[in-house]
């Protein structure tokens, strides 16, 4: 196995790099990359709320049973992509060049986009739909060589003792990428749904041309190493069985209301792990590794890994179930129509990243001064407090008492973002910062995959047990045949959640219109407007909500006790 070395002078690395470069490159790589880790994340929610109209766009029902997986596949497959490669990307990025893979990364990026934009102009339906999944996936391609080096590219521009500034400003785009596309999403598909495809053009092809123009590879290179094609193989293949296993684990299978039974999904995870357990039995015994499994015996690397899975599995599922709660129950119920409520909830949503923008570039400074240890565990103690608030309000709360919460949350997400992320980035050899900026980027997006899929599953099992008998009694007393009223309770929740999602009225979308024709008018009126759906799910959702956040507790608390033993403040090589 690859041993750790030390690099002597470290402080004179750094003044040679100043004076061959000039005192503003690293402002220019700050920029840039923070340009292109925007961009990316945009990209990984803008369809989102876009959904419904790309789909009337497209003349096909997403909710539909076969359609269902296009909608999953269109939604998560730019994730799943990115996911599955950045620690590949990173370490190829060691041995040839991070700024020579990011720009490839922002090329492949702005191709993807504009092929992209073309598919929805000169296609329709299903055939319009396969490919743009064809091309979302290219375009989260090119997305993971820019998460597998953002971060590499910060540490190599910026001296360690502004770091911390550094990744905190960087951060900041990255959650704000993901609230601004919601918003962006909805404004742009209420104007026409193609130009939710164009924004990504210009921006690739600016980021691009700038980047190949602009970065210079300040990064030492690892010359003469062979590339670990077993280990590169073994990773991929065994993550993207687990990611694509638990993505159908979210769907219905025969009676049950999620697909965790499933022979096909069981026997998908279980490949996977035994994938990525020869993963590591191999990482231990070849000369030159595609990870160094090494680096886990610095604390603080292995400390703020474990801490960063742990947080964003609480991050996401708090995001997750925030829009749910919002545009499923709260909002219908304050007599927003389904169809506005996904961009209402991305209005409603932003104290959370008021809250992270006030703090994350704040805390990242302070940090470069005393260390991540104190900042990151905080922050993590306040997402506890944060996250015990909100289950004490009523599920149809109070907005300025739920926006003060959400925005305490952001606080903490900020205070703990960019501390954690520096202090694991300093921690590395600096000619290993590539693979480790691909194993964080892995593990943050596998994090919010997991998040949700968990999430989801457990509120998908609450509400398949009290559901039905509430949604059976419901339509019953608004005069729906008892027959019909059976069926339709026996339906999956999982379509009616979707359907909450994406701003599909769910009861509507659950009734076939062939009953809606025997229901008397007064009676359709009232159980397809807004308030019939979330007075049914308001008690089986408090009760998954209950659960989620207790979870989010527990991963916080945990991640908050790894981030204490990271350690005293730690820099690969400085003495």
């Amino acid at each position: 196995m690859a041993k750790l070395k030390a690099i002597d002078n470290y402080d004179i690395e750094e003044r040679k790099r100043e004076k061959a470069y000039g005192k503003n490159y690293k402002w220019i790589a700050l920029s840039n990359t923070t340009l292109g880790v925007l961009m990316a994340s945009i990209d990984s929610s803008i369809l989102i709320i876009s959904m419904p109209a790309i789909f009337n766009g497209l003349g096909i029902n997403p909710l539909t049973p076969g359609n269902i997986t296009l909608l999953l596949w269109l939604l998560l497959g730019y994730m799943i992509m990115s996911s599955v490669i950045v620690v590949t990307i990173g370490r190829l990025s060691d041995m040839f060049g991070r700024v020579k893979l990011y720009n490839m990364g922002f090329a492949i990026f702005a191709i993807g986009s504009t092929i992209l934009y073309a598919v929805t102009y000169l296609f329709t339906g299903t055939t319009a739909v396969l490919l743009m999944i064809i091309f979302r996936l290219v375009q989260g391609f090119g997305g993971g060589f820019l998460f597998a080096n953002g971060a590499a590219i910060l540490t190599d521009a910026f001296p360690h003792d502004q770091r911390g500034t550094a990744m905190g400003i960087n951060q900041i785009a990255g959650i704000m990428g993901s609230l601004i596309g919601l918003i962006v999403g909805g404004i742009l598909s209420a104007i026409d749904w193609h130009l939710i495809f164009l924004i990504s053009v210009p921006v690739g092809i600016l980021g691009a041309v700038w980047s190949y123009l602009a970065l210079h590879e300040i990064a030492i290179i690892r010359k003469n190493q062979k590339v670990d094609i077993l280990g590169n193989v073994t990773f991929a293949l065994g993550l993207t069985l687990i990611l694509i296993s638990m993505t159908y684990g979210l769907l219905p299978y025969g009676a049950s209301s999620t697909g965790w039974s499933s022979p096909y999904v069981i026997a998908g995870i279980c490949t996977g792990i035994a994938l990525l357990v020869a993963f590591v039995f191999i990482e231990l015994r070849v000369k030159d590794p595609m990870f160094n499994l090494m680096l886990f015996k610095i604390r603080a690397f292995s400390a703020g890994m474990v801490s960063l899975f742990l947080a964003g599995i609480a991050r996401g599922g708090l995001q997750f179930m925030l829009i749910i709660w919002l545009q499923g129950i709260w909002l219908p119920l304050h007599g927003v129509s389904f169809i506005n409520t996904p961009l209402q909830a991305g209005i409603d949503m932003l104290p959370l990243l008021l809250g992270f923008l006030v703090m994350g570039p704040l805390a990242g400074h302070l940090s470069d001064k005393y260390g991540a240890r104190v900042f990151s565990t905080l922050g993590m103690v306040i997402n506890v407090i944060g996250f015990l608030f909100l289950m004490s309000l009523p599920v149809n709360f109070n907005y300025l008492s739920f926006a003060l919460i959400i925005f305490f949350l952001g606080i903490g997400q900020g205070m703990f973002a960019a501390p954690n992320t520096t202090s694991v980035m300093n921690s590395v050899p600096p000619e290993q910062r590539g693979i480790t900026a691909g194993m964080r980027a892995t593990l943050m997006n596998i994090s919010f995959m997991f998040s949700i899929v968990v999430f989801f599953t457990l509120l998908v099992v609450g509400l398949g047990t009290a559901l039905p008998g509430a949604l059976y009694n419901g339509l019953v007393a608004q005069s729906v045949p008892s027959a019909a009223a059976h069926t339709i309770s026996k339906l999956p929740p999982t379509s009616a959640l979707f359907a909450a999602l994406l701003g599909y009225n769910p009861m509507d979308t659950l009734i076939p219109g062939s009953v809606k024709a025997i229901i008397p008018i007064k009676n359709l009126t009232t159980i397809t407007g807004t308030v019939f759906f979330p007075n049914l799910v308001s008690s089986p959702f408090s009760d998954g909500l209950h659960t989620v956040l207790i979870a989010a507790v527990i991963m916080s608390g945990i991640a908050a006790i790894a981030s204490v033993l990271r350690g005293k403040r730690f820099v690969y090589g400085k003495k």
